[in-house]
């Protein structure tokens, strides 16, 4: 219990700190003090990643404190097919129906794992929501001067490839890979099930900010390490390692991870390259960093066992590359 408070203590003055930084930052006259222009910069992208996170990760808390309270086992097993064919294909296409980005559906997929939904079910759902749900489709056509075409490749491929991970996913793993046990899920909501509603309410709002914490100081963790990589590392050099099909696809693929930009404006940062790459590897950058950039492989590690985050990724890089490489002729 102690080591909890502590780790909620840390990441409460952690996000705190984070918010008066943004609170005064513009009051405060770094260009006359001793900091470089670089560091300077550092600020502003990762103020800008996090104020474009933190929006759709509050949603999702709040999403998974209220699945917590009022949400059964029962309600979830039956939303599930019990055809795992059929299930694969239901919880890719739930997850297109949610507008939260990569970071905002990690509280809402460890809540339906841990309340009972399979693992593979989960990443399903993982997988879609930041990438092909409505309001990333629209951006996308709007972003390459409304062409319809590379927002359904967008939305097709993405589709496929999420299909095939969660294939594999629910041949591989049997238990639902938590670092929090599934009982411990499902006693806290058994306190909840007769209590009146607004306390239950109140329930709901109190998971949410616990959740907030928990997930927020490994979004700040993540978005550092975003911001550092785009201050201190040359796009330009990465841009120049990509030779040829497959070069110029892992190296934007490499690109989203690393810039770790959110879902729904990330399509117009991909067409300001359309002149120097091909769609194929365009589509590698629009797909991949939604299903996992560097901000929510730190967010996932915290609530999945690392051996499961390890071979999601390889899993997610592997399906991506191979995909978009046997598509390539009818693109």
């Amino acid at each position: 219990m102690r080591t909890k408070a502590n780790n909620e203590l840390i990441g409460f003055v952690f996000l705190g700190a984070c918010f008066l930084l943004f609170s005064f930052h513009k009051e405060i006259k770094l260009s006359e003090s001793f900091f470089s222009d670089s560091l300077l910069t550092f600020n502003v992208i990762f103020i800008s990643i996090l104020l474009e996170a933190l929006p759709f990760v509050l949603l999702g808390v709040m999403i998974a404190g209220m699945i917590q309270i009022f949400v059964s086992e029962e309600q979830i097993s039956r939303l599930i097919p019990r055809n795992k064919f059929l299930a694969i294909i239901m919880s890719c296409l739930i997850g297109a129906l949610f507008p939260a980005c990569e970071c905002g559906i990690v509280p809402i997929v460890r809540r339906l794992v841990g309340k009972g939904m399979p693992l593979f079910a989960g990443v399903g759902f993982l997988l879609t929501g930041p990438l092909i749900n409505p309001i990333v489709i629209f951006s996308t056509y709007m972003a390459f001067g409304e062409d319809l075409k590379m927002a359904l490749l967008r939305m097709g491929v993405g589709l496929v490839i999420a299909i095939v991970i969660t294939a594999f996913i629910s041949v591989l793993f049997k238990k639902n890979q938590l670092k929090l046990s599934k009982d411990s899920f499902h006693t806290e909501a058994q306190i909840h099930v007769k209590q009146p509603l607004v306390i239950r309410l109140r329930s709901m709002v109190e998971h949410g900010i616990d959740e907030f914490f928990d997930m927020g100081k490994f979004l700040i963790i993540g978005a550092f390490l975003a911001a550092f990589v785009q201050t201190f590392i040359s796009t330009r050099s990465i841009l120049d390692l990509g030779d040829g099909l497959i070069g110029s696809t892992i190296v934007m693929m490499g690109l989203a991870y690393l810039l770790s930009l959110c879902s729904e404006a990330d399509a117009f940062i991909a067409a300001s390259f359309e002149h120097l790459f091909s769609k194929t590897s365009l589509l590698g950058f629009l797909i991949y960093g939604p299903m996992l950039d560097l901000k929510n492989t730190m967010m996932l590690m915290s609530v999945f066992k690392l051996r499961f985050v390890i071979i999601l990724t390889i899993l997610i890089t592997g399906t991506v590359l191979a995909v978009l490489l046997l598509i390539h002729p009818l693109i």
